[in-house]
């Protein structure tokens, strides 16, 4: 089964995906919500509408033809996260395009949408039943792509280590402010703040502003993602912190969906958005370089950053970015 062939297929599911009706749709995200219950079905079709950008055709044949096909195909393991919606897709479309096997370990929390990815795969093609396998445990592969946690990256590295791999640990999102942001640039942030309830490693989980930063602009931008409210587990989630905060009297913003809190920690939880003051940028960028190894993107104003990801584009990523800033088909091309 050569490229050519491969590009074809995945072609096709991007067609399959843009098909269903919105009956498909309604019994697809009642699955996945079952299965999963952050994963509503505003955010089941967000995700396969991300799927579709990633299979936009010139970009796709760009992308997949720049890679030599290796002589002798291997079994590649890989351990898939289910933190949001199909977010080991990018994984299944670089082994299978590259020429591999694909050995799956689904998480879990999102067997059901990456079933159906691969279901309909093997409808369009059926001889792809001999490329894919989903396994409970993976056996007899040849390298291993893994994503978890910081805690699971410590197993990961026991168990895989010895083999080829990649394996990818936490990671998040910042922005950086610098205030004189309009009322739009803001609206886009909450997009990557809120999207998936901030469950990704692409979400913004900090921002950095400068001294005397006025947020009344800022909370009037966010106002329209009051929705998330509506999730019964994001308000569970918003009531602990916020009780936490009060009884330990820790200082707080609250808008009544989201709480800003200024602490120098990458990582925030559900429902809360960390800040912390800068009064240098050069000084701020320097030491986010230092921690690169914790950030999966920089968001903020591209005149201001020539190297950051604009307002609202941090969950639209395409088949180029790759997590953790690893090349994963240069990887795959080379074992």
């Amino acid at each position: 089964m050569n490229k050519s062939y491969l590009i074809e297929i995945f072609l096709t599911l991007r067609k399959r995906i843009q098909e269903l009706t919105p009956e498909d749709l309604t019994i697809l995200s009642f699955h996945a919500q079952n299965e999963n219950n952050w994963f509503t079905p505003e955010n089941v079709q967000l995700a396969l509408q991300g799927l579709v950008h990633y299979l936009e055709e010139t970009t796709f044949r760009k992308w997949a033809e720049s890679y030599p096909t290796p002589s002798h195909p291997r079994k590649i393991g890989v351990v898939m996260a289910g933190n949001i919606p199909m977010v080991g897709v990018h994984d299944l479309i670089c082994v299978l395009v590259s020429g591999h096997f694909l050995q799956a370990k689904l998480s879990s929390s999102d067997s059901v949408l990456m079933k159906f990815l691969i279901n309909t795969l093997l409808a369009i093609e059926p001889q792809l039943s001999h490329r894919i396998e989903i396994v409970e445990q993976l056996k007899g592969f040849d390298a291993v792509i893994a994503t978890g946690s910081d805690n699971t990256a410590r197993y990961f590295e026991y168990y895989f280590g010895k083999y080829p791999h990649v394996i990818r640990k936490n990671r998040t999102s910042v922005a950086i402010l610098h205030g004189k942001e309009s009322q739009g640039d803001l609206e886009n942030l909450a997009k990557d703040i809120f999207t998936y309830y901030g469950l990704g490693c692409r979400n913004v989980t900090k921002i950095y502003i400068p001294e005397n930063y006025d947020f009344t602009l800022f909370f009037k931008s966010i106002e329209s993602f009051k929705k998330v409210f509506e999730h019964h587990k994001y308000v569970n989630n918003y009531d602990y912190n916020k009780s936490i905060y009060l009884v330990n009297k820790i200082n707080h913003l609250d808008n009544g969906f989201l709480l800003l809190v200024e602490n120098s920690s990458f990582f925030s939880p559900i429902s809360v958005l960390h800040y912390e003051k800068y009064a240098n940028l050069a000084n701020l960028v320097e030491n986010l370089e230092l921690h690169k190894e914790k950030i999966q993107c920089i968001v903020g104003d591209s005149k201001l950053l020539s190297d950051c990801i604009h307002f609202g584009e941090a969950q639209t990523p395409i088949i180029t970015d790759y997590a953790d800033g690893v090349d994963t088909m240069e990887f795959l091309s080379k074992i």
